[in-house]
């Protein structure tokens, strides 16, 4: 699998090219056309109230892999079902044929887990043309990081952490690296890093607290690394902070304070200037300019 990343990884220069083309101007977004009203496209309901499952289950989160051509639902039940986008032979989308009552389609792989999920996410150079990465990671209750095949819904790999009494402790978040060789996982006041080719027991630990005081405390329950190779990453914290961190040797840069409620996402803006944090029992999404932390931006 490394092989196959590092074929797929960009150059530094495929790269400086990519973002000369954006400043410029020469590649173009979709436009977002605000006085137009959104219309359901296909939709999906049946399948996650089977006899098997809950009869109260529920949808808990949706990721859309990196390529797009596919996305991961995540379910009370313990289940993750994916769907691939249905694409025709002349490569355009077919339409949604379904009945008002019944789904557009039915999941393409279900991924089933023994308890409760926590955190799941894609393998960023994910492609549909090379099965051997086309894998998502998960984290669950009482249970190691799985990494799971994605176009089969078996198990390939487990990363696997252990507590002073030798015993396993689930992550509480995960994130790939934008390289993709390393899994950055969330634990209580203690962030472990694996080698995605080195699956195991085998990992880095660090510290987030730096003294009684200092640092990040609580479980870190959220991950994201900025998308422009600056070598940062942010934690939200159950403990109402969202630190930021150098990816190579996890200094903590600064930690930002203002959630009114422990932080359970965080997300950085396309240009990674920006980043987004949002908390539990709070009303407000919080956007702070990286370049400057001592305010928020705006919430």
């Amino acid at each position: 699998m490394g092989e196959e990343a590092e074929e797929l990884r960009p150059s530094s220069d495929s790269a400086a090219e990519v973002k000369e083309t954006i400043s410029d101007g020469g590649n173009s977004w979709p436009s977002v056309q605000y006085d137009v009203a959104p219309y359901r496209t296909y939709h999906f309901f049946q399948q996650f109230r089977t006899a098997d499952s809950n009869p109260n289950n529920f949808l808990k989160g949706v990721k859309w892999s990196p390529v797009g051509s596919c996305f991961v639902t995540c379910t009370d039940d313990n289940t993750l079902p994916i769907f691939s986008l249905p694409y025709n032979e002349s490569g355009s989308l077919d339409g949604s044929a379904s009945m008002p009552d019944s789904d557009s389609y039915a999941a393409n792989v279900v991924v089933r887990e023994g308890e409760s999920v926590y955190d799941y996410c894609w393998y960023p150079y994910m492609s549909a043309s090379n099965p051997d990465l086309c894998v998502l990671a998960t984290s669950t209750k009482d249970h190691p990081i799985h990494l799971w095949d994605s176009n089969s819904g078996q198990l390939r790999c487990t990363y696997r952490a252990y507590d002073a009494m030798d015993e396993i402790t689930a992550a509480f978040s995960i994130g790939f690296n934008p390289n993709g060789n390393k899994i950055f996982a969330g634990y209580n006041k203690t962030i472990r890093v694996f080698d995605v080719h080195r699956p195991g027991r085998d990992f880095e630990q660090y510290s987030t607290l730096l003294g009684k005081k200092e640092g990040q405390a609580g479980i870190i329950s959220s991950i994201a690394f900025s998308p422009t190779d600056s070598g940062m990453l942010a934690a939200g914290s159950y403990s109402q902070t969202t630190a930021i961190y150098r990816e190579d040797n996890m200094e903590l840069l600064y930690v930002l304070h203002g959630q009114e409620g422990g932080v359970t996402q965080v997300q950085f803006s396309k240009d990674g200037n920006y980043l987004y944090t949002g908390g539990r029992k709070d009303p407000y999404v919080l956007c702070w300019d990286i370049r400057k932390t001592v305010d928020i931006v705006y919430k």
